[in-house]
């Protein structure tokens, strides 16, 4: 081999000013790509889901609306159900019970006997 040759290829290989080109495995590439892309696919998921929220305040005072409630007394051994079927024994138990639990900001549906209740009135 003669000294150029060594000369050039020294030279090739070491490139004192370059720094080495930058090898991407396939996992690689997919993080530096995937993830990026999974990241805005989460914020235009949460900003359509914020902007689309089928719950919406009246614009004015006139658009709301009063439940007509009476006061309940729970009496012992007597259930949410119970209770449901009384009020409104044409609606179903269950829609009731979530107007009660919703009126009265109930924790788990649990009630104790003597305990208030305001539930819809028909």
């Amino acid at each position: 081999m003669s000294a150029s040759t060594a000369a050039t290829t020294s030279t090739a290989v070491s490139r004192p000013g370059r720094p080495p080109r930058l090898r991407l495995t396939r996992r690689g590439r997919i993080v530096l790509i995937g993830l990026p892309l999974v990241l805005l696919a989460a914020v235009l998921l949460s900003l359509t889901g914020l902007l689309n929220s089928p719950a919406k305040a009246a614009d004015s005072a006139g658009g709301l609306s009063v439940t007509p409630t009476v006061s309940v007394t729970v009496q012992p051994g007597e259930s949410l159900w119970a209770i449901a079927g009384k009020v409104d024994p044409n609606r179903d138990p269950r829609d009731v019970i979530a107007d009660i639990v919703q009126l009265n900001d109930l924790q788990a549906g649990k009630v104790m006997p003597g305990q208030q209740l305001f539930v819809p009135n028909k």
